[in-house]
């Protein structure tokens, strides 16, 4: 199978994520003690209903971000999905590395890359067929934020209709943070 170059897209956001988290460790370093630390780090995550044509997913996502400022944070996140499409049906887990911005209080960017070990299995023409694969996802996404809750639309830059488990590029999410 050839495998395919990344978009310029692609690499734009890649190069974003490690200039951002390169300028929060920067920051971090020399602003704060290792007590401040654990006073600027948050913890919640996020959920994901998806339905369609037949299908349906359900996501779970903890995650702790790292909040370098009033406008900026950085984390880490865990995933756990579980989609059924007419007969098929998915078990997907992994894990993510997040990085949101707010330009202005109630409007946050955010850029996440996921990466999620899927599998499969189906049946098609009477055979049961079990698929078993990692799957690379990087959503950038625009929300409000209201105090610790965020709601929006993430859109999956590398999306691929035949190896993602979403079933479109666009996904709604909630996400809230303590």
């Amino acid at each position: 199978m050839k495998r395919k170059r990344p978009t310029f897209s692609t690499l734009l956001v890649f190069s974003f994520l490690l200039i951002s988290f390169t300028h929060a460790t920067i920051s971090a370093q020399s602003q704060n003690t290792s007590s401040d630390f654990w006073n600027n780090v948050r913890f919640g995550g996020g959920f994901g209903l998806g339905f369609g044509n037949n299908t349906f997913n359900a996501a779970l996502s903890p995650n702790a971000i790292y909040q370098v400022n009033d406008q900026f944070a950085i984390g880490a996140g865990l995933n756990f999905n579980y989609s059924k499409f007419r007969d098929s049906k998915l078990i997907a887990y992994g894990a993510s590395a997040l990085t949101y911005y707010n330009i202005i209080p109630a409007i946050q960017l955010s850029a996440e890359f996921e990466q999620l070990r899927i599998n499969r299995k189906f049946e098609f023409d009477g055979a049961n067929i079990e698929d078993n694969y990692w799957n690379p996802a990087l959503f950038l996404g625009l929300g409000y934020t209201s105090r610790n809750i965020t709601v929006g639309v993430r859109y999956d830059v590398l999306y691929s209709e035949g190896k993602s488990i979403y079933s479109d590029a666009f996904m709604p999410f909630v996400r809230v943070y303590f």
